[in-house]
């Protein structure tokens, strides 16, 4: 028996909504905590107390993004064994090595260095408190490692096999899912993101306080170490965004039809359209501007590998049904006889397309005797939203190499010291704060939506790994979310509004923002 398509339907926004809501605090932690490195590196080498004050003070910010990640992430977790149950079964021993990694070596390393981090700064010295705060970045970005090697594994699974005597994934290889070109992929592209939102935040506030004629020369060496370390990271998401759209040219050929609405596979190397109109029910995508080759060279890093449309990625898809129902009746057979040579072989022939063979569960009970109309519709399931991918990519793209105009020019005035002198750029800066996080939200929305109908990529539909609850529970549930998040949200922005408000000139001693105490505030008496 299945959960009720609503049901599944409002698992999937509960969860969806819970992650998306958890992921506007994990960036900032992301790239803050490498930032508060970089500043108390430089106070340490200089002693000036100007950069412990920089510190100190974007690391309040930061202790108040990391407290609401943790009460939003935590429930995360809980979902996959009250929201999913048969997804946590079917690949528990796969997917919860990594989840308990995280927990155990990420989680209670953040966790334990985050109160020294802010208490300990009179009781250690120097060099201690120095090793914490890398100590405490590095907490952050191993709790993104092991739940983006997670997610790699949803979206391209290896290192595990199909059991048919326990009917569950089971790991064989965790070389393979920690080392896997995915997952690596996945997660130099998610940090350095996370060093862009990191950079553009301490950017934005910087320039709110040049704005404001307060904190000049902290607001100053703020915004330097922001523009450089963010126009290198801009960079780097750009140059390893381009690595990942080739492995999912490799592994996930249809996401990358639906992100560019391709639905006729076009002679190699295929054109990326920069802008269009998809239309999933007339099959075609209007008002195109298209760049030659430049779609075949990122899918195939080649000018001879064609990049295929959906409509002949649905052919291929009620193929792979085709053999998926061959492999359910072998299965169907070794529940029966699991000493059944003949069935055995069957499976193992066709076992990596019993995925596609679920696809009929939605239509029939008896997945074997499935019609053609049946499986055409299954493989027509394998389609994503074209119109939701071909946009959310779009707005992804067009904001990162936003982001590296932003910091590029934020480094050549932070170069000739006039970072104060254009008041325009100061509040282009200033209202580009929102862009990290609609960049980071639109990027989930293109890896998790893009790979529907799968939960776990060709293994199993996300229909399949829904519990069976009942739409009271998760109305009740969602209520609670929605309640519980919002109340949370509204403790965010008050805290970061007031503590921003005030500023390090009202939290800390006058003599803690000067570069020297001889020395005062001047455009070009500035220096580290």
């Amino acid at each position: 028996m299945l959960p009720a398509s609503d049901v599944v339907m409002l698992s999937r926004f509960q969860f969806g909504m819970t992650a998306l809501y958890h992921f506007l605090f994990v960036p900032l932690t992301l790239g803050l905590s490498t930032l508060l490195g970089i500043m108390e590196t430089v106070y340490c080498m200089t002693h000036r107390p100007i950069w412990r004050t920089m510190t100190q003070y974007w690391g309040i910010l930061f202790g108040i993004n990391v407290a609401m990640g943790v009460a939003t992430g935590i429930t995360l977790e809980f979902q996959f064994g009250t929201n999913w149950a048969y997804y946590s079964h079917y690949v528990g021993d796969v997917f919860g090595v990594p989840l308990a990694l995280e927990g155990l070596m990420a989680f209670f390393l953040e966790a334990t260095f985050i109160g020294i981090f802010f208490f300990g700064w009179d009781r250690i010295s120097k060099g201690a408190h120095l090793l914490v705060t890398w100590m405490l970045a590095a907490g952050a970005s191993f709790s993104a490692l092991w739940i983006l090697i997670a997610n790699a594994w949803m979206q391209h699974p290896v290192g595990a096999y199909f059991n048919f005597h326990t009917m569950r994934m089971e790991l064989y290889d965790f070389y393979s899912i920690f080392f896997s070109e995915v997952a690596q992929a996945k997660f130099v592209h998610t940090i350095s993101a996370g060093y862009v939102t990191g950079s553009l935040f301490v950017l934005s506030i910087s320039a709110y306080f040049l704005l404001r004629g307060r904190n000049i020369a902290f607001a100053k060496r703020s915004m330097t170490v922001a523009a450089a370390f963010g126009l290198a990271s801009a960079l780097c998401v750009v140059v390893l965004g381009d690595e990942s759209g080739y492995l999912t040219g490799l592994n996930q050929k249809m996401k990358v039809a639906a992100m560019e609405g391709m639905w006729e596979t076009e002679p190699a190397p295929a054109p990326l359209t920069v802008i269009g109109f998809p239309d999933q029910s007339k099959h075609v995508t209007t008002y195109t501007i298209k760049i030659p080759y430049l779609l075949g060279l990122i899918a195939t890093r080649s000018l001879h590998q064609p990049v295929y449309g959906i409509l002949d990625l649905v052919e291929q898809a009620r193929e792979r049904v085709k053999s998926g129902m061959l492999a359910y009746n072998a299965l169907s057979a070794l529940q029966i006889d699991p000493t059944d040579k003949r069935a055995e072989d069957v499976l193992d022939a066709n076992q990596e397309n019993i995925g596609y063979g679920l696809l009929l569960k939605q239509y029939t009970d008896d997945v074997v005797r499935a019609t053609a109309d049946q499986i055409n519709r299954a493989a027509w399931d394998t389609v994503p939203d074209v119109f939701t991918l071909f946009w959310t990519f779009r707005v992804m793209v067009a904001c990162g190499f936003f982001f590296i105009a932003l910091f590029a020019v934020a480094f050549y005035l932070s170069l000739r010291r006039r970072l104060s002198k254009y008041r325009w750029f100061l509040w282009i800066a200033l209202l580009s704060l929102p862009l990290p996080w609609l960049a980071a939200e639109m990027g989930w929305v293109v890896a998790e939506y893009g790979r529907q109908p799968w939960i776990v990529d060709g293994l199993l539909p996300t229909f399949m790994g829904a519990s069976m609850l009942t739409t009271t529970n998760l109305w009740i549930s969602l209520s609670g979310f929605v309640f519980f998040y919002t109340a949370l949200a509204v403790v965010e922005i008050y805290l970061m509004v007031k503590y921003i408000g005030l500023g390090p000139d009202q939290l800390f001693k006058p003599a803690q923002l000067s570069v020297h105490p001889e020395k005062m505030q001047g455009e070009k008496g500035d220096t580290l």
